[in-house]
Order: structure tokens, then sequence, then C-alpha cells
């Protein structure tokens, strides 16, 4: 018999009208923003107004560094909301919202999978309540009007070739990366070299998600550098008079969404930053919201810890507050022996001398989220079907010879019941380790140099960070500026601690070689990228738009 796909799964199941979803956490009906039955936004000035509940506690999930075959952790993230529930337990799931770029790319959706997962699942994945539009309409608005002002005038004087900002689109399209716009003459405005980034590579993406109100919104819009005039002086946005209709298209965005779990308890989805190439965490509000109203809030960071948690606690946490009471650090026994050098075709068959070696990549997340930020970790394992009880022993032992908690997890075949016994680890590291202190990877008054530094040696564990003289040089103007006393996030690639995605485990004596630096004064963070990482990727050989269509009845069809 043929095991459903996702969809089918998400398309049986039973969905609660989301009045009941949202009476149930304590939302009033009158503060909902429906998008139909099943979704709806919740006012952002309410969730603005609402204190955290008493005793709330916030649980970080992240993974270890991705491998071709995936690890589960969104997945993780649902099933461990679901089994906290199954105890008795009031809980909320806070997570990103998919991009359209990896859905008709090859990484697919981003709402869970198997009986792990949020409904309405498709719609979710798809255009969902259109917050990633309004970015996308607010930042090409921007764009437009520098480029108008360029034309108009350009009473500030802006260089043509010091433009920093970029448009942006919501599909992979490598063609878009560097173009030539302004041709065809006066009317068509200045000429000049530019280029697309995708929607959730964009600043203004990041000021959503870390903006707690209209007005932070607007203020954080209003110091978007966007350019640079002939005699090297920032622009902003503010100056261009761009903020306050950029806010106007915002408006609604702002408000987080609110949604199901298969199992009906609430998610909030918000927000779309990836891990590699920005902060990689769901809204801020939307991660309010789930305090407000929950005991126990799921929440997840893109990618390996090593990008996603980094980012969660260094940039997100250091701005507002927040500090996780527990990480979930989610494994398989796949991933490990990928990482212990194993074939992809070959990674089903039991293999306990690779699955050993790769583990080195299990505890070197472990030592960072321990021993960097000073948090109780409990492992999770995701476990596959192929999965031996000689790899599952063995990798029990190993944690347990470092004194970490494990526990093996079948959420996606068995959702929150499959979940239960990690829920109850989850419970019990909190209680053994209350209200951990936050502790960063550098501090506030380093300089941009020694935080970069400080995350590639402490965190990836490279030898040194490479940074070219042009780039030095854009380092001391941001700091003679006044921008040194920012966070840093770094864009590199995800698949490997190193910046060689082809270095599997946990690699060292490696250098990080930075190519550019990017100012981000409205998220209020500076972007060193790293590598060969790119800010609008390409569509693969085969990409998963190819199988994806409606039937007859007008479902959606291959989205998985």
């Amino acid at each position: 018999m043929t095991q459903p796909n996702d969809v089918q799964i998400a398309a049986a199941a039973p969905m609660r009208p989301i009045d009941q979803v949202a009476a149930e956490a304590g939302i009033p009906a009158e503060r909902l923003y429906r998008y139909g039955p099943h979704k709806a936004k919740v006012d952002q000035q309410y969730v603005a107004s609402q204190p955290r509940r008493l005793g709330s506690k916030l649980v970080l999930v992240a993974a270890t560094s991705p491998t071709p075959i995936g690890e589960g952790k969104t997945t993780t993230s649902v099933g461990l909301a679901d089994g906290l529930a199954v105890l008795g337990e009031r809980t909320a799931v806070c997570l990103r919202e998919p991009s359209l770029g990896p859905v008709f790319g090859m990484k697919g959706g981003a709402a869970g999978g198997g009986y792990a997962q949020l409904n309405p699942m498709v719609d979710i994945n798809l255009h969902f309540t259109g917050d990633f539009a309004a970015i996308a309409a607010a930042h090409n608005l921007l764009a437009a009007m520098l480029d108008n002002h360029l034309h108009q005038g350009n009473s500030l004087q802006i260089d043509p070739r010091r433009v920093t900002l970029k448009r942006v689109l919501d599909v992979n399209d490598r063609a878009l990366r560097n173009i030539v716009i302004g041709l065809g003459g006066v009317a068509n405005g200045v000429p000049r070299e530019a280029g697309f980034d995708i929607v959730v590579a964009s600043e203004v993406m990041a000021i959503l998600c870390l903006a707690v109100s209209l007005d932070d919104l607007r203020s954080r819009l209003a110091r978007m550098v966007v350019a640079r005039t002939y005699d090297n002086s920032p622009v902003t946005a503010g100056e261009l008079n761009a903020d306050g209709a950029m806010t106007a298209l915002l408006k609604d965005a702002l408000s987080p969404n609110l949604v199901q779990t298969l199992e009906g308890n609430p998610a909030f989805v918000h927000g779309g930053p990836f891990a590699n190439i920005a902060h990689g965490c769901n809204s801020v509000m939307a991660t309010n919201a789930g305090l407000a109203h929950a005991d126990w809030v799921i929440t997840e960071a893109g990618f390996g810890a090593d990008l996603g948690a980094e980012k969660f606690l260094d940039l997100k946490c250091r701005m507002t507050g927040l500090w996780p009471d527990v990480v979930v650090l989610v494994a398989t026994i796949r991933s490990m022996k990928y990482h212990g050098g194993v074939a992809v075709p070959e990674l089903g068959k039991e293999n306990l001398e690779a699955l050993d070696a790769g583990m080195a990549n299990l505890y070197r997340h472990l030592d960072n989220l321990q021993g960097v930020f000073g948090l109780p970790v409990v492992v999770g394992i995701n476990r596959f079907p192929t999965d031996t009880d000689q790899e599952i022993a063995l990798m029990r032992t190993r944690l347990s010879e470092r004194g970490v908690a494990v526990e093996l997890a079948t959420h996606f075949a068995d959702g929150g019941k499959g979940a239960t016994e990690l829920a109850r680890a989850v419970r019990d590291a909190v209680a053994d380790n209350p209200d951990p202190e936050p502790s960063f990877a550098y501090a506030d008054d380093a300089s941009l140099s020694e935080k970069v530094t400080a995350v590639a040696q402490r965190i990836y564990r490279a030898d040194k960070v490479e940074i070219p003289a042009s780039v030095a040089k854009q380092i001391a103007l941001l700091e003679s500026e006044g921008y040194a006393g920012l966070p840093v996030c770094i864009a590199k690639t995800q698949m490997s601690f190193a910046g060689d995605p082809g270095l599997r485990g946990a690699p060292t004596g490696h250098t990080l070689e930075v190519r550019e630096v990017r100012l981000a004064a409205g998220a209020g963070f500076v972007i060193f990228v790293c590598g060969a990482i790119m800010t609008m990727p390409g569509l693969p050989k085969k990409p998963g738009a190819e199988r994806i269509s409606v039937d007859e009845g007008g479902q959606v069809v291959g989205l998985f």
C-alpha cells in the first residue's frame, strides 16, 4: 500500500475554525483579521500590549549541519509542540513562513512533514496571507523612489555607482543577479548596474521580523542606508521620504499569522529570513504572541546551530532581551553517517563506523550551545525507518558518555504521541537548569572585525578570517560613521562549519574568507558575506516547479 504524502496527510486532517484555536489560546475574536476559516492575522497592537505569560518557557529548536536529505527540524518543532500538548501543557509553535524560491526550487515546503505539520499546509507554502508580497512591494517601492530621485534632478547627490539597494523577487532567478537598468534613453532614467536578491534576503524582511510596533517599523525603515553620495556619505530611505509609504504597505504584514498544527494546537507563522544569508528567525511579534498565550513556546532557528541558533542568540536575543530556556538539537542517524563520509545513496545501510565518526558534527554543535552560550541542550533523534537498533544504541551511548539528555522521536509517523518522551526530557531539562543567563559569542563593544573573528573562531573553529583590503576599508568607514556597536550577521554556506560546503563533519584549520560587507542599519546589524554564498539562488537542473500543478478538483498537487 502506497503511503500518503504530506499534502494528502494534511488534506485528510480535519481543521478547527481559526476562531476556536484563537479562543482556546486566549485571543479575542475581535483581534483577528480572518483569511478564510482556517487562518488569520492577530492584530499587532493587541500583541504589543500583551505581557509575557507568567512562567512561560521558550524552547529553541536547532539542528546539526544540514545534509541533502534533510533532518526534519521544522517537523520536530511541530511534533514537540504537539507532544507537550499531549502531556497536558499549554503550547504554541512559532515558525517562519516558507519562501516560494525553495518551494519551486529544490527544498520543498517548510510547514513540517508527515503527521507533524501545520495546516492549511498548501496555503502556508504558497501565498499564505501575502506578507512576502507586501515586503517585496515595500522594498521595490523604495528602489523605484531611489531611481526616480536620480532621474528627477538628484538633489541628494547620490552617486549611481554607489547604490547598494537591489530589487527583490521571491523566485530563484540567477539571470537577475546582475543586470543593467535605465537603458533606452533619457526618459527611462539613469543607466546603472543593478541586480536582484531573493525576498528573504531583503533588509525589509529583517526589519519586519525585528520590529515590535508600527513606530519601530517606520523608524527602522527610515534608517536603511540605500546608497552613498559622490563624497561617500550615506543616504537613507528616510531622506528619500520613502519610510511612510513603505510602512503603509507593511501595516497589515506586521501582524503575526495564526494557523494550527494537524492536532489543532496554535501556530504563529510569521516572517521568513534565511539563516545562511540573513538572521534566520521568525518575527519578534510572533514569538511575543506565543509567550503571551502559552506556557511552552517552541521556535526554530534556520539551518544548523552554527548559523540559525547563533544568529537567534547573538542578534534576536541581544536586541530583544529574549533568551531560550533550553535548546533541542535535532539530529538523525542518516545525517551523522553523511558527516562520517557516507554517500547519499548508501545512507540507508547500517554503518556504525561512519556514524561514530560523523557524530563529531553533533559534538561541535553541542560544545557551542553549552560552552559558548551556556544553554541546556536535549538531543532529539528524529527517527527514520532505516535506522537500526544498533545505530540508535551507539548514538545513545555516545551522548550518555557526554552527559547529554537524548530522546528518540517518531512524530513524523505518530504525531504528538511520538514526541512525548522528547517533551518530557525538555521539561526535565528546564526544571534542572532554571533561568540560564544570557551569554553571547562576542561583546557589544568589540570592533566589527573582532566580532566576525569571534564567531569564526569560537563557533566555526576557523583558524583565521581573511578580509581583503577593499573590505577592510569598508569596515573602517562603517566604524567611523558610528556603526561599530552593531552585531554581525555572517552570510555563508549552510552545509558546513567552514566556508567550503564540501567540508563535512567538524572541520578545523580552515579560513573564513569575507567577500563583502553590507550595512543593514535599519535591521541593526552588519552583514559579512563569505565564500561563494548567493543572495539570489538559482533553480536546480530539475526544479520542483516542474511537478507542481492543480488537479481537476482545484487542489494543488506535486508540492512534495
